[in-house]
């Protein structure tokens, strides 16, 4: 199994759709195509500093089939630049109609202003929250600093026998569960 790796994910934005339309032209589509969702099956917390490796992040969990809430693309009218009680409610709705919450740390997530406190929200009203560690170089496991080791980590890796990738949730590089599963309630468990 691996974490997200940087470049990996970078690239994924440069080549915008799998018809190898541009990122801009990409994103525009996507948020024609995306106004009318209703339920995301993740939140993607995010530092808004990482446009570039967010977009990378959302089109490369969307290629495996999932449903990715961004606030800049699908609420664009949000303000990021100051805390309101307008872009909190917004935010808020946005994560009870989620199934999850990924933290995507990189160098910029400990600045954002958000990011705990969407964090925090998802964990508190139903527990389903994991970090989605950005690495710089393949690796297999993940240590949070802080009150970040105290979460899951997602990873992703194929079902023995295939090639799709899938993700998993991790307690330790011995102890996780299919994402699937996790969102039904099965808690990551050890492996041999």
């Amino acid at each position: 199994m691996s974490l997200f790796i940087e470049a990996d994910l970078r690239a994924r934005a440069a080549r915008g759709t799998p018809l190898h339309k541009s990122a801009s032209v990409a994103l525009e589509e996507h948020v024609k195509a995306s106004a009318t969702l209703k339920q995301f099956d993740i939140f993607l917390s995010h530092s808004f500093s990482d446009q570039a490796l967010i977009l990378g992040i959302m089109l490369t969990l969307e290629d495996m089939g999932y449903k990715v809430y961004v606030d800049w693309v699908h609420d664009r009218h949000l303000s990021r630049d100051s805390v309101s009680r307008e872009t909190a409610s917004v935010l808020r709705q946005r994560m009870m109609t989620s199934k999850s919450l990924f933290f995507a740390t990189t160098a910029n997530s400990s600045s954002s202003k958000w990011m705990p406190w969407e964090l925090g929200f998802k964990d508190g009203r139903d527990g389903k929250s994991a970090i989605l560690p950005v690495v710089q170089s393949a690796t297999n496991s993940y240590t949070g600093q802080e009150y970040l080791g105290i979460y899951p980590y997602i990873q992703k890796a194929p079902i023995q026998s295939t090639t799709v990738d899938r993700l998993w949730v991790h307690t330790s590089p011995k102890a996780y569960v299919l994402y699937e599963a996790w969102l039904e309630g099965h808690e990551p468990r050890e492996r041999t």
